[in-house]
């Protein structure tokens, strides 16, 4: 369905499209969503496919693709990681995200990328196999830190440790991350066995240690059962015209991990429609390697979508997947803290919400202003105009709104001049067509009045284009630079501080500080990569052999600094002109 401006505003599938599209028709139409979707309804596309299976995943791309307004939305763009064994002569753990390319085992997936870093973690400690990047490992001679602190048996090293003590240490590591700790444990205490009766106290030692580390981490685990399949829980609450669904992953018995979702949806959108379309959309996004578990526990009835999901997800995983609903035993128990954790963090998103549009509120009568829906805020980071990096960060009445963030790459100005990085960040910004929705309210400039002046001339014309004016507002530190005195500054010359305890302040404040940390954060990742980067590299004519050919001759990049433009030619292939540009970039550069 399309608005009068060509949008898609809805994607919907039925058996019978008559009949669904006649029930948007009618006099008396359900539910204020119907309603306000109808009223703006000007034109409908229909699609016929063969089955309903090809209806539902025709329905879940185009929602992809068109991110409708009236459908419920699963804003999830995360790809999910994977604890990674590589299948080299000595395996490597490591953490995956992404499609399965490389050869090797993979375990997963986790629910954030701070779990795989805490197994990994604990890893080192139970089967110290190796971690480190190939190209650290290819090129070891001598045993790093790792290996004199216990977290790594050093294969990169020959002789330090025999080929079949690697491999049982791999295929401890497998074994557990399969979910297999008896079987483990099992092994350990017949190796120390054999240890001890063989007088190696001290191998038998080590064994002891990895099954005292094994036996705390299963104390720590809630385990319910060993066969208990691959299986999701999936708990759903609502409120106040807002969802939160929590699922919770368990692979072999244990919990992996949980994460909770906040889809789009129109406010008084059914709960069933709701999880039906988290389902679909969770699981049929293939793009980022999730897995369809065997079974997944739900927390409402799908309704009359529940058989063609099941049948959907079945066909895509190869393998037959139930969705279950009311479980018993250890699945209730499941499902109930499912349910709980689902509720909780709508609770907190909700009192969360509450707080941003107080601060709002108490921001906009301080300035004065009918509303709020939109706020930017500018700053500028550089290190003795090393490498200018400006940020843009934006607020809307829920407060950070990430998605539109940016960071601009500062160019062709003097090193150091923040005045000419703000003028250059704000044009690029605003200089190009603005959608009306996205014209701020308020834009903040992080600096005083020098730098408020500069970004006004800067807006001025633009803004003489724009259906509404935004206010510009200077943020000058204090004196002490201390949070709590700051001091505002209007274009009029007028200025203003507010209570260090009021909410429109902590708002200001949570603005500003957003803009500072994305400006320094790209400027760092810009200065660190012209630090890894070679002065040769930037050299016209000078590829990866050639680079290698002259480090090589000239024994570093000390020496070939050092050198005249004669020496350099000297080395093969390596031309006069050549020569010239390599030491005007060594000693320019």
């Amino acid at each position: 369905m399309y608005d009068a401006v060509g949008e898609v505003i809805y994607v919907g599938k039925a058996k019978d499209l008559k009949k669904r599209l006649s029930s948007y028709f009618r006099t008396n139409v359900a539910g204020e969503k119907t309603r306000a979707l109808v009223k703006n309804i000007c034109k409908v596309d229909v699609t016929v496919t063969h089955t309903e299976t090809e209806a539902l995943i025709l329905e879940h791309n185009y929602i992809k693709l068109y991110l409708p307004k009236y459908n419920v939305l699963l804003r999830d763009d995360k790809s999910y990681p994977y604890i990674f064994l590589s299948n080299h002569h000595h395996p490597r753990l490591s953490i995956h995200r992404g499609t399965k390319k490389r050869k090797g085992e993979y375990f997963g997936p986790y629910p954030d990328a701070g779990a795989v870093r805490e197994s990994l973690h604990l890893m080192q400690k139970l089967f110290p196999i190796r971690q480190c990047e190939d190209s650290v490992y290819a090129n070891r001679s001598r045993p790093c830190l790792m290996y004199q602190i216990g977290r790594c048996l050093a294969p990169c090293v020959k002789n330090l440790i025999t080929e079949k003590d690697y491999e049982d240490q791999v295929s401890f590591a497998r074994l557990f991350l399969q979910g297999k700790d008896r079987q483990v444990i099992a092994s350990l205490v017949e190796k120390m066995e054999q240890a001890s009766q063989s007088l190696n106290f001290e191998q038998a030692a080590t064994f002891r240690d990895q099954i005292q580390a094994l036996r705390r981490i299963q104390e720590q685990q809630f385990v319910s059962h060993d066969s208990e399949d691959d299986l999701d829980v999936v708990g759903i609450a609502h409120q106040n015209g807002m969802a939160c669904i929590h699922a919770l992953y368990i692979r072999q018995g244990k919990i992996l991990g949980s994460r909770s979702y906040f889809p789009k949806m129109p406010s008084d959108a059914e709960l069933t429609e709701v999880l039906s379309s988290f389902i679909t959309q969770f699981y049929l996004n293939q793009a980022e390697g999730r897995v369809i578990p065997s079974v997944i526990i739900l927390g409402e009835n799908l309704g009359d979508d529940a058989a063609v999901i099941t049948e959907t997800l079945s066909d895509i995983s190869g393998r037959k997947i139930e969705l279950k609903v009311n479980p018993r035993g250890n699945r209730a128990r499941y499902l109930k803290l499912a349910q709980t954790n689902a509720m909780t963090a709508l609770t907190s998103k909700l009192s969360h919400k509450m707080t941003i549009h107080e601060r709002f509120s108490e921001l906009r009568k301080a300035l004065n202003l009918e509303t709020i829906t939109r706020m930017e805020c500018f700053d500028i980071s550089h290190t003795m105009g090393e490498k200018t990096v400006a940020s843009c960060v934006v607020f809307n009445q829920e407060g950070p709104f990430k998605q539109d963030y940016r960071r601009y790459n500062i160019t062709g100005i003097t090193g150091g001049d923040d005045y000419a990085a703000m003028g250059q960040v704000l044009e690029r910004r605003y200089g190009k067509q603005m959608e009306p929705e996205k014209i701020p309210d308020i834009i903040f400039i992080d600096g005083g009045r020098g730098q408020l002046s500069r970004a006004y001339n800067v807006v001025k014309p633009f803004m003489d284009e724009w259906p509404k004016q935004p206010l510009l507002i200077g943020i000058a530190k204090g004196v002490t630079r201390k949070a709590g005195l700051e001091t505002l500054i209007f274009i009029t010359g007028e200025e203003f501080s507010l209570p260090s305890d009021s909410p429109a302040l902590h708002l200001i404040q949570h603005i500003r500080d957003e803009s500072h940390n994305h400006a320094i954060s790209g400027h760092r990742a810009q200065r660190a990569k012209v630090r890894k980067r070679s002065a040769l590299e930037d050299v016209e004519g000078i590829g990866p052999k050639r680079r290698q050919a002259l480090l090589k001759f000239m024994g570093g990049l000390h020496e070939l600094k050092r050198a005249s433009r004669e020496e350099i030619a000297k080395v093969p292939g390596i031309s006069k002109a050549l020569a010239e540009k390599i030491y005007d970039a060594l000693q320019h550069g």
